[in-house]
């Protein structure tokens, strides 16, 4: 070959003719796509490894959590230290955040070398070396003085535990974030053990060592200056908190350099050497290891091998081994060393320095494959000749085409171990094509020609179904460092604004035995004559003298009436050994020109559908007994009869309130003269309640109701319902208790955002107790929560959707939902979006999850006072030490809820330990309730007969 033109022999024919011949030698390099999905799906199992707890210990791919629980939102500020070890040199950066609008980072920084000898001396002087180099920059940049927030990018496996001590103590208020020129002092102790040092690090006495402790060691020895370490960053962390900074979508950090690793944001649910699984954390895979356990045994050449065994570690790091920067050159050498051997290239001749490792490195494999074929065999020739060689244009074409066999199975193998991650993250959010950016650094990302386009579309190859970006990170080891720190800043403060709102809804112990003390006071204020007329808790007779006793027999008609639409119900009850409640059903509605009517218009209409139930069940013009649950507020003096105090719910009929509803109920029915009722009782839906769970259990003397609204009643001693003549025996009470407070006794336990809903509600300053408890009110309270937090920039980056402004928006049936969920906030993100919310993040979905749990635990709690304050005035009626009885319960949000009753019930136990509570869930208190209420005044009228 002429070296004065070295490309004189060059054409298209003989490039193909080279290419295909070290095709054919090289043939197991080059990996098929169905190969390259066999990879990942490999590699997918060995994630699954390394994230179980029981298979962690083994796994060769070890998915190291990293403690940092959030990417950067855009709003983080302040001044930060950076320290980015992880080659032969290393750097110190002071790094300048602007957030809020700005979103800018400015920086400075300075290289420091390390000497090979403090690379293998001991791990002492190792870090007095970093001290010193810390020392000097803090001393030219004249902050010696202030103590500022350190980020240390240290890119070798750890073991890392605690990131998390910055909350711990931002949320008790020893620290503050920082401020350009504020010194600050932070107490902080997160800890990242070495596993195993790489890249030719050898410093003695550090592996399974604590590095922070050893940096911190080495500060304090010299006494010249303070920082405080707050996170230890690996550099591919770093990568994607970088690129994070400037695209939200950004989820993965990718590194292709010296070495190779990625990192991505995985479900806390998913992470089993963890507790907790709520929220995301960033996972580092330290997938270099892969293989090192066989799993890739079959795909590994003789030449990985060569080079294996000639390296610092065998046997370890394979994956690594096969694509990154520090082994692709060596790769390419121990190749031409075998084709020349094998009389394939240079004539069968070598040279001392081709024989020499190390002598053909990555940077000459990024000039060979320049864009354009003629560069980059000019580019080997001078690059032979550097090794003592004399190439043709053959051996130049040859060995440009053996670093493109090499480099190509590097990025195809990253990109099918890249595409698991992908898949994982798609997976976790259910999605069916995934949105993400992947930050990308390292030097063979960055210098060679190829490796980039050839990975990027690779993934899209193996993953069709995720729209990939991939965006080059600018100093992800420096400026990431420092933003990890920022972000953990940024959490640490919000969270404690956010637990400063929070706990104004959260109740101690003190407070809710103080609840029950004054529901109390209410209760009996209610019941005496003297004070009735004043009590919030109005204590009502529902002149129910007795629960079944089982001997109750005959047929009822029940009639439920409490919205647009009213149910009939024939229910058979059946005494004796085959003792049973048979019901059957006809649903009627009640069109809106009659709901707003007349009266008389409303009642035939109503009668018209009993006339019509009786026909359809074959029992035309039978007279009988029927239970009238009647919804509405209604006052009473006896069972049959209830006075209408006031329309509610959208009802209007005229010449009804201050009306026996009995009474009108009878006049249509003698109206019509088909058929006759021998007796009507007037049926509260609580007392339903208890009567329907009281033919199931005798001791059930309470009824409860936790639905869209709430109320309790229970039996009472004739003698302290001072309403009622007679002090002989028990009689159902009906303690309407959503209106306690209105006398201002919860004024104290209120917050902001119960005062909003109340003051927007149809009756401010009415059922206060109620509006903290029912599902009527409970989503509007999370409402308000949500609206405060993202004015206060603590949620949803601060915007608010049009729709979450909306009043009622947020149903109940939500938080029994969002806190069913176990599936990755899955539900908590579609019920968001449903809101507007379409930008909301995993982050924000715990927090809306945290709000909904402390919003629904207080209602749970101040139920359970309540009912504290009930079974123990049955416990101290009855003088006994210890009470046993059954509570029969009814309503949706305790029904549905996953935590509600277990809280409330806990409660019970804490406040009424003399009560031994037992809990029955009631099926249909309104129809089946309120035939058992009328069979049993039925069996007392004609026990009092007889």
């Amino acid at each position: 070959m002429s070296t004065s033109n070295p490309l004189a022999n060059y054409s298209t024919e003989l490039h193909d003719d080279q290419a295909d011949k070290v095709d054919k030698y090289l043939h197991n390099l080059q990996l098929s796509d169905k190969t390259l999905m066999d990879v990942s799906l490999r590699f997918r199992r060995e994630m699954d490894k390394g994230l179980c707890r029981d298979t962690n210990p083994t796994a060769a791919v070890k998915m190291l959590p990293t403690f940092v629980r959030s990417t950067p939102d855009g709003t983080e500020q302040g001044q930060f230290l950076a320290l980015d070890l992880g080659g032969s040199n290393f750097r110190v950066l002071l790094v300048k955040v602007m957030g809020n609008g700005e979103q800018k980072v400015e920086m400075e920084s300075q290289i420091y070398d390390i000497p090979e000898h403090i690379m293998r001396g001991s791990g002492s002087e190792f870090f007095d070396h970093i001290a010193a180099c810390l020392a000097n920059y803090l001393d030219k940049m004249g902050m010696k003085d202030k103590k500022l927030p350190l980020g240390f990018t240290f890119s070798f496996p750890c073991q890392q535990t605690k990131l998390d001590e910055l909350i711990t103590s931002i949320k008790h208020h020893e620290i503050t974030p920082p401020q350009p020129n504020i010194q600050h002092s932070l107490s902080l102790n997160p800890q990242a053990v070495l596993m195993s040092w790489t890249k030719g690090f050898r410093s003695s006495g550090v592996e399974g060592q604590d590095v922070v402790s050893l940096l911190r060691k080495s500060i304090k020895k010299r006494g010249d200056f303070d920082i405080d370490i707050v996170s230890v960053v690996n550099d591919t962390v770093g990568t994607m908190m970088t690129c994070g900074f400037d695209d939200r979508h950004c989820e993965v950090g990718l590194i292709v350099g010296t070495g190779t690793n990625a990192c991505y944001m995985e479900q806390m649910r998913n992470i089993g050497v963890l507790d907790g699984d709520e929220g995301r954390m960033c996972v580092n895979t330290e997938w270099g290891a892969f293989g090192d356990d066989g799993a890739l045994e079959d795909l590994r050449t003789d030449i990985d091998r060569e080079l294996d065994a000639g390296s610092f570690n065998p046997g370890k790091q394979l994956f690594e081994k096969m694509i990154s920067g520090m082994y692709m050159g060596e790769l390419v050498r121990l190749i031409l060393v075998k084709m020349a051997r094998s009389q394939l290239l240079f004539q069968g001749k070598t040279t001392s320095e081709l024989l020499t490792t190390g002598h053909f490195s990555s940077s000459h494999i990024y000039a060979i494959e320049n864009d354009k074929d003629e560069e980059g065999i000019a580019s080997a020739e001078k690059i032979l000749r550097g090794l003592g060689l004399d190439p043709s244009v053959e051996d130049c074409i040859a060995t440009r085409r053996v670093c493109q066999i090499v480099s190509t199975r590097a990025a195809h193998l990253c990109a099918s171990s890249l595409a698991s991650v992908l898949r994982q993250i798609r997976d976790n959010k259910a999605a069916e094509k995934l949105r993400v950016t992947i930050g990308v650094d390292g030097s063979v990302y960055k210098n060679h020609p190829e490796f980039s386009r050839r990975l990027n579309k690779m993934v899209r190859r193996l993953v069709p179904d995720c729209d990939v970006r991939f965006l080059q990170s600018q100093d992800g080891s420096g400026k990431g460092a420092a933003m990890v720190t920022a972000v953990a800043f940024r959490l640490a403060n919000q969270n404690a604004d956010r637990q400063h709102i929070l706990d104004t809804l959260r109740l101690s112990r003190e407070q809710l035995l103080e609840v029950k003390r004054r529901f109390s006071e209410e209760m009996t204020r209610g019941l005496s004559k003297q004070t009735h007329k004043q009590a919030s808790i109005k204590m009502l007779p529902t002149y129910v003298r007795s629960t079944p006793d089982g001997s109750e027999h005959g047929d009822f008609l029940a009639l439920d009436l409490g919205g647009s639409s009213f149910r009939v119900l024939l229910v058979r009850v059946r005494s004796g050994t085959k003792r049973s409640v048979d019901m059957q059903q006809k649903i009627y509605s009640i069109p809106q020109e009659i709901m707003q009517g007349t009266g008389e218009e409303l009642f035939n209409h109503i009668v018209d559908c009993i006339a019509d139930f009786l026909e359809y069940m074959g029992m035309k013009g039978a007279s009988l007994p029927l239970g009238f649950t009647f919804s509405f507020p209604c006052d009473q003096t006896k069972l049959d009869e209830g006075i209408l105090l006031k329309w509610t719910k959208g009802f209007k009929a005229s010449g009804c309130e201050g009306k026996d509803v009995v009474a009108l109920l009878k006049e249509a029915v003698r109206s019509r003269g088909e058929f006759d009722l021998n007796f009507v009782a007037v049926v509260n839906d609580t007392v339903g309640t208890m009567m329907t769970c009281g033919y199931e259990d005798p001791k059930c003397e309470v009824g409860l109701i936790v639905g869209t609204g709430t109320n309790a009643c229970y039996m009472e001693e004739m003698h302290n319902i001072e309403l009622v003549e007679g002090d002989n025996g028990r009689m159902c009470v009906n303690v309407e208790w959503g209106a306690f407070g209105e006398n201002g006794e919860l004024e104290e336990f209120c917050t902001e955002f119960d005062r909003l809903v109340d003051a927007c509600s149809n009756y401010p300053g009415k059922q206060r107790y109620e509006k903290m408890i029912s599902g009527m009110y409970l989503g509007e309270i999370v409402r308000n929560v949500l609206l405060d937090f993202t004015a206060k920039g603590l949620l949803f980056r601060g915007k608010v959707s049009e729709r979450l402004k909306t009043r009622g928006i947020f149903e109940t049936k939500f938080l029994s939902q969002i806190e069913s969920d176990r599936l990755a906030m899955r539900q908590v993100r579609s019920i968001l979006q449903h809101l507007g919310l379409t930008g909301s993040t995993c982050d924000d979905s715990v927090l809306v999850k945290e709000v909904c749990s402390v919003v629904a635990r207080r209602a749970a709690q101040l139920s359970g006072a309540g009912l504290a304050a009930v079974v123990d005035k049955i416990r101290q009626n009855r003088n006994l030490n210890q009470l046993s009885i059954t509570v029969g319960v009814d309503g949706t949000l305790y029904k549905t809820h996953p935590h509600f009753s277990a809280v409330m019930q806990e409660t019970l136990r804490d406040l009424a330990p003399q009560c031994e509570v037992t809990f029955l869930k009631s099926e249909d208190g309104s129809g089946k309730g309120a035939a058992l209420i009328t069979a049993v005044a039925c069996r007392v009228k004609n026990e009092g007969q007889q």
